[in-house]
């Protein structure tokens, strides 16, 4: 076949038929003589084909045939029949006197001068099929049916169907035959709007057309003559050999050609369905620039109806739905591959679910849809396995799936990758009722604030952000309830993380004794490190059984933890902000910071409002083991004052040259000049964040040493 070819070989089977038909070609063109007479050959060609099919087979029922019932397509046949029988006659004619078979071929031609080079070849297989069909017909019905052993009597046709094996090689011819009409057709059909005439794979196509047409007619003369030879039992030693030298010469000539026009085909078809996405992919950006009454219209280009199916999964129901079922609905596009992560599913379906509660609030009116990209079937074919994690996926989510990955198009994919740049991560893009995107992710507002970030807009976005302080609730959010207890209390509030097991042992047991001496009521949470593994899990068994502090019940809430953060970093660098105008946006990097680190690190405040003061293990270990040193700066300023005071000096390696200035000048302006001055240059941390982290931050700082940190690519093996 064709595709087994390459390239040079195909060119050089190109110059062989050249070199080879190149003087019949003049006299094949002199026939040609089109007027416009146009008709659509494709029911023809589909007829045909079905007769082939069923000559082939034992059973006749699938004969009946209802597809083409409307009335274009019975004028069409009304039309045309009497053209297809008087090729049929001279067809049938010319071999019963035995006529030279070139000469019958461009008798035909002359016949058929007016129509299109694939015209011709579909009417001249439209009358052979007519008598192949009788022929074979009568051959299949004469056991049972008492007239057709009437005409394979008077035919002498018996003695031919005990030798089928003979006719084998005319089926196969015929066959062959098809296939290269039917490649003819395609070519024909090729959508000019989308390949130009003039592209050389169709210049060189259709050149070798009017040749290839010339050599179906004339293979189709040769069988029809066999087909009359068989009527009768003369003839045998003619049907072995000449015939059969005949059959396999024409048989390489059909093959040849459609080797040929066939990878053509090939290396025309991603040229158009290229063409076709580049027009497709401008449609999609001029609709979904324009706002419409409402999101229906938006939706629908997004997601590929074909054949009016109903495109949307309601996995509540296992029905598909129109996206009608969306009017009148802010939509929410979750855009994910297939290696979305459960505990994610699981978080966001808690959040779906609660706000579902009471479809009457305002909050409540927003649905959610998701859009699976997968690769593209070339890199990565669609097979069962991948069905099966799809399907997975699908039922776990409460919300509206498109039915199939294949229903987004590439142009589609396309857009989305280019205009709301996804790459890999998840996105939760927002459509308003007017089809607008008002949010090309708010995924990150849905972990931070769940249901109150309703109507996920940039602006809502914004206003929530004016809002925040860094305070406990907005870092710890609702991982463990008891933290809105201790703030109602009034107790001091420690959150903890790291993998080291000696240090956690240490700090919580200094922690205690410092608290007990300060007489404060102090709650220690341990919240891991994201991405939590084995280490994470065994240092929560022994935190429990030792008693060191409170611990999160499952390793999901501990990633909740980290995502939420790293959807805070994402949020803030989404909106433009920069470290050194955002305290709160300095403050996440710090945290991500110590999560990037393998040492410990721990947050403390007290109440809603109190700002959280902040340090690496080794810091605040340190100081409170150093507490005498600052205990009545504690008593004096209160515990929390005191203790950020001497975390910052206690990080300070310096800190004697300038001890002896506090007193004259005060702790800020001796500690910003030192900071800008006096510290000799060194790393102090390193800071991992996500590959594909949208408007990274140009600038980060040193959380122990305020320096600017050096800008790489850090990557790092998740081990535990």
């Amino acid at each position: 076949m064709a595709a087994s070819r390459n390239g040079q070989a195909i060119d050089d089977l190109h110059t062989l038929l050249l070199s080879d038909d190149n003087a019949m070609l003049k006299y094949i063109l002199a026939t040609h003589a089109p007027d416009g007479t146009y008709f659509n050959v494709k029911p023809f060609l589909e007829i045909i084909e079905n007769i082939v099919r069923t000559t082939n087979q034992a059973e006749l029922s699938s004969m009946v045939e209802r597809r083409f019932v409307s009335n274009e397509i019975t004028e069409i046949l009304e039309v045309m029949a009497l053209t297809i029988n008087k090729v049929s006659c001279e067809i049938s004619s010319k071999c019963i006197a035995g006529g030279d078979a070139h000469t019958t071929t461009m008798e035909i031609f002359n016949m058929l001068s007016n129509y299109a080079w694939d015209a011709k070849a579909v009417i001249t297989l439209s009358a052979f099929a007519v008598n192949y069909a009788e022929f074979c017909l009568v051959a299949q019905l004469y056991i049972s049916n008492p007239l057709a052993q009437s005409v394979t009597r008077l035919k002498q046709l018996p003695d031919m169907l005990e030798r089928g094996e003979q006719f084998e090689a005319v089926r196969n011819l015929i066959k062959d035959m098809l296939d290269l009409t039917r490649c003819i057709v395609e070519i024909k059909m090729l959508p000019e709007q989308y390949i130009s005439p003039e592209t050389p794979e169709l210049v060189i196509a259709t050149t070798h057309i009017p040749a290839a047409v010339y050599w179906i007619i004339r293979s189709i003369v040769a069988c029809a003559s066999i087909l009359i030879k068989l009527i009768g039992k003369g003839q045998r030693h003619i049907i072995k050999t000449t015939d059969g030298w005949e059959l396999s010469s024409l048989a390489h000539k059909i093959s040849n050609y459609q080797d040929l026009l066939r990878y053509q085909l090939v290396v025309c078809y991603p040229q158009i369905e290229e063409n076709r996405q580049t027009e497709a992919y401008q449609r999609i950006l001029r609709i979904m620039d324009t706002p419409h009454i409402d999101n229906t219209r938006h939706l629908k280009h997004l997601i590929y109806l074909k054949d009016d199916q109903l495109p949307l999964y309601e996995r509540t129901t296992k029905n598909r739905v129109s996206v009608e079922i969306l009017r009148n609905k802010i939509v929410l596009l979750l855009i994910s591959d297939l290696d979305l992560p459960p505990e994610e599913i699981i978080v966001l379906d808690q959040m779906y679910s609660e706000a579902k509660l009471n479809p009457t609030r305002s909050e409540s009116q927003y649905e959610v849809v998701w859009l699976p990209v997968v690769p593209n079937h070339k890199t990565a074919p669609w097979n069962e396995e991948r069905q099966i994690k799809f399907e997975e996926l699908r039922n776990m989510m409460p919300w509206y799936s498109v039915f199939h990955p294949s229903l987004l198009e590439p142009a589609v994919i396309k857009y989305i990758k280019e205009v709301w740049h996804f790459n890999q991560k998840p996105l939760l893009v927002v459509m308003d009722l007017q089809g607008r995107i008002v949010n090309t992710n708010a995924l990150h507002m849905m972990w931070i604030w769940g249901s109150l970030a309703f109507p996920f807009t940039s602006l809502r976005e914004e206003d929530l952000w004016k809002e925040e302080t860094w305070r406990i609730e907005l870092l710890a959010d609702s991982i463990e309830p008891m933290i809105f207890d201790w703030v109602a209390k009034g107790s001091f509030i420690c959150l903890y993380g790291g993998e080291d097991i000696e240090w956690i042992r240490n700090f919580t047991n200094t922690a205690r004794v410092v608290a007990r001496t300060a007489a404060i009521q102090l709650e220690m949470l341990y919240v891991g490190k994201s991405n939590p593994r084995e280490k994470v899990r065994k240092n929560n068994e022994i935190i429990r059984s030792e008693n060191l502090s409170y611990v999160l019940p499952d390793l999901t809430l501990i990633r909740y933890f980290w995502v939420r953060v790293e959807s805070m970093l994402h949020s803030k660098l989404q909106q433009g902000k920069s470290i050194d105008e955002d305290p709160i946006l300095r403050e996440i990097i710090v945290m991500l910071t110590y999560d990037s680190n393998d040492q410990g690190w721990a947050v403390i405040c007290r109440g809603s409002n109190d700002w959280m003061r902040r340090a690496n293990g080794d810091t605040v270990l340190r100081s409170l083991n150093n507490y005498k040193d600052w205990e009545d700066e504690a008593r004096n300023k209160g515990f929390l004052p005191a203790l950020n005071e001497h975390l910052l000096l206690t990080s300070l390696t310096i800190y004697k040259e300038w001890e002896d200035e506090l007193t004259k000048r005060g702790f800020l302006p001796i500690l910003n000049e030192h900071l800008e001055a006096n510290w000799p240059p060194h790393h102090c941390n390193r800071l991992i964040l996500p590959e594909t982290t949208a408007n990274m931050p140009g600038r980060v700082v040193c959380a122990e040493c305020g320096r600017s940190m050096e800008r790489l690519f850090l990557y790092r093996c998740c081990t535990d």
